[in-house]
């Protein structure tokens, strides 16, 4: 009896759970540390999984691969996460080959994001890509595949304004104080309160203004210390609120108050002053207004900034999902040519072979036989022949798999497949 090994077949999956259908506890139990990552690319090495990259932030957990199975993927994900099979069944979702592949850019380009346009998750397919790189769980066709979602999110960050604007209240504060206040980095800014939409805003401020001396008061001091301790910020007691008030030229009240913290009373002015409310309920007094330059912005305002450059980044859709659809549109015409490539080259080997004998057979029989012109003849016969099946599988009504089949079986050719 003759001996077989049977291919192990494998299709593209991703499994995965996000903000659509999962809440933020059902989505930490998935969240995955760089630990987890780790050893799930260990794991999948072990079980033989041939390619795979995974994805994890505040919003979704994913894993790309191929496998045998999508179970394998889902198995990987529980077993080194606090999730379990069944929270999986409940919220989360698995897409196969074509519908993986159009899920990967849809989510590498923005679109999926809950934030439309946030391109950060594209920094995260990079990585974990150079991890299973260098753990050997990559093929070229995968790496194509990649290479081709970072193309498309590039393109779509250059030719689209897609990602355009703040879409969140802290970045749009830090965005309205910029364009407000001149030569930022040299004003005296100051933040009262540390609630969580503060603490955001603080991180964009040092991030964007460059300014070395922004200062924070809280009424609890331990509290000031710990946030100013990751933003390296000046702390200074709420007694002392009162003359920081007369130096500040911006003002951020993150207070979590149900009265007003901050009214005219309290203002003892002699130069500008922007006052940003971030507080719900608001903790700014409107009577803040009656004095010559003061400037009240609230968060209400904020919010209808990010709201209309939400709005306004939807309108850039069909034109991302134009450049989605060139990119992919490639990468699927190389994958089907790198399909049937092999055919192709073992179909011409054959063809060489009839040919030679067919000129062994000739070169004894003829005499002053013109063997250079019957090779010449006889290759461009094969060319035109070979060029013909290439066409046939090319084309998008073609079932490659069949054809490759039927070739292979009428010329009895065995073809060595690519990984």
């Amino acid at each position: 009896m003759e001996n077989s090994t049977k291919v192990k077949h494998t299709s593209f999956y991703v499994i995965g759970l996000n903000y659509q259908k999962a809440d933020a506890e059902i989505r930490g139990k998935f969240s995955l540390s760089d630990t987890a990552k780790s050893a799930i690319f260990d794991q999948a090495n072990e079980e033989g999984i041939e390619s795979l990259i995974i994805i994890s932030t505040c919003n979704r957990t994913e894993l790309y691969g191929f496998a045998q199975h999508p179970f394998e993927l889902i198995k990987l994900l529980c077993e080194h996460s606090n999730g379990s099979i069944e929270d999986f069944q409940k919220v989360g979702y698995v897409h196969k080959n074509m519908d993986a592949i159009s899920h990967m850019f849809r989510v590498g380009t923005g679109l999926d994001s809950q934030i439309l346009g946030d391109f950060e998750i594209i920094s995260q397919i990079k990585n974990s890509f150079l991890q299973a790189r260098e753990k050997g769980l990559t093929t070229s066709y995968f790496e194509r595949l990649v290479n081709a979602v970072i193309q498309a999110s590039k393109r779509i960050k250059n030719e689209t304004e897609i990602s355009s604007g703040a879409t969140s209240v802290s970045f749009a504060s830090v965005q309205y104080i910029m364009n407000t206040i001149s030569d930022i980095s040299q004003k005296n800014i100051l933040l009262f309160g540390t609630g969580k939409i503060g603490r955001n805003t603080c991180e964009n401020l040092v991030k964007h203004t460059k300014n070395e001396h922004i200062t924070l008061i809280n009424r609890t001091k331990d509290k000031a210390l710990e946030v100013a301790g990751k933003f390296n910020l000046i702390v200074k007691d709420y007694a002392d609120l009162h003359s920081e008030l007369r130096h500040a030229d911006v003002l951020i009240v993150a207070t979590g108050a149900q009265n007003p913290t901050i009214d005219k009373t309290l203002l003892n002015l002699n130069k500008p002053l922007l006052i940003l409310d971030l507080s719900i309920p608001k903790n700014v007094d409107e009577n803040v207004r009656d004095l010559p330059g003061v400037d009240l912005i609230h968060l209400d305002h904020l919010s209808q900034m990010t709201d209309d450059t939400l709005e306004r980044r939807r309108q850039f859709i069909p034109q991302a999902e134009a450049i989605i659809e060139e990119v992919k549109t490639e990468f699927l015409a190389w994958a089907q040519a790198r399909k049937f490539a092999p055919t192709i080259h073992a179909l011409k080997s054959k063809l060489e072979i009839i040919k030679d004998n067919e000129l062994n057979y000739h070169r004894k029989k003829i005499e002053n036989f013109q063997e250079e012109q019957a090779q010449l003849i006889s290759m461009r016969i094969i060319q035109k022949i070979t060029t013909h099946f290439a066409n046939h599988l090319k084309h998008e009504d073609t079932m490659v798999d069949e054809s490759i089949e039927w070739i292979e079986k009428v010329f009895q050719i065995e073809t060595v497949k690519n990984d």
